[in-house]
């Protein structure tokens, strides 16, 4: 069987929590639950440190405006890990070129991300802290569930991710004036921090 739908799933589930998507697949792996999981996922150090960079994103992926500064600084790591992890199911099963499949988990991957963030900063208009909650814990069982599925039943997850992924994109483009709004505020208080450094203290009287 063609490893594309597990490709495209991993990397749609990169661009949301990467560090979860090594853990559990890494997981499948090493307990024989899957025989498609490449041997580098099962390591234990990479394991150790997926566990440790997942439970950080757990924490900082539940408060207003650190998930955004944790998504701002993702921009990167999420695509790369999407295409990593894509390129190595590739190689493990032989069905697709290596590149190939790092060229979709990575664009899927991006795309997803950028959904994401998005919908984060629109979330974070909102004054009260419990919807970033709400939205983290959604994610993370989405992420944890449509992963799980695709061991079983790969192209049945991709379809799945793949609904998701344009629902996603079309939220975000619903909520563009509030995240805008987020924007805009971010760049104010960048502004007033900027203008308060350049008087500095007050002389004393």
């Amino acid at each position: 069987m063609s490893v594309i739908p597990l490709v495209f799933t991993s990397g749609w589930a990169s661009g949301i929590n990467a560090y979860a998507v090594v853990l559990l697949l890494g997981v499948f792996g090493a307990t024989g639950v899957s025989d498609e999981v490449p041997a580098a996922l099962q390591r234990t150090d990479v394991l150790i440190v997926a566990g440790v960079l997942f439970l950080c994103e757990v924490v900082a992926d539940k408060i207003p405006y650190v998930d955004s500064v944790w998504d701002t600084a993702h921009t990167v790591i999420r695509p790369v890990a999407g295409a990593v992890i894509a390129a190595l199911l590739a190689g493990e099963s032989g069905s697709l070129p290596e590149l190939a499949a790092g060229a979709i988990g990575g664009s899927t991957a991006l795309v997803s991300h950028l959904v994401k963030a998005g919908t984060r900063m629109a979330v974070n208009t909102s004054p009260e802290p419990f919807s970033n909650i709400g939205m983290s814990v959604a994610e993370d069982l989405g992420v944890a569930g449509v992963v799980t599925f695709a061991i079983f039943n790969p192209v049945a997850a991709a379809i799945i991710a793949a609904v998701l992924l344009v629902l996603g994109i079309v939220i975000v483009f619903f909520l563009a004036s509030r995240i805008r709004r987020f924007l805009r505020r971010r760049a104010q208080r960048r502004e007033e921090k900027r203008l308060a450094g350049a008087e500095g203290p007050w002389p004393p009287g």
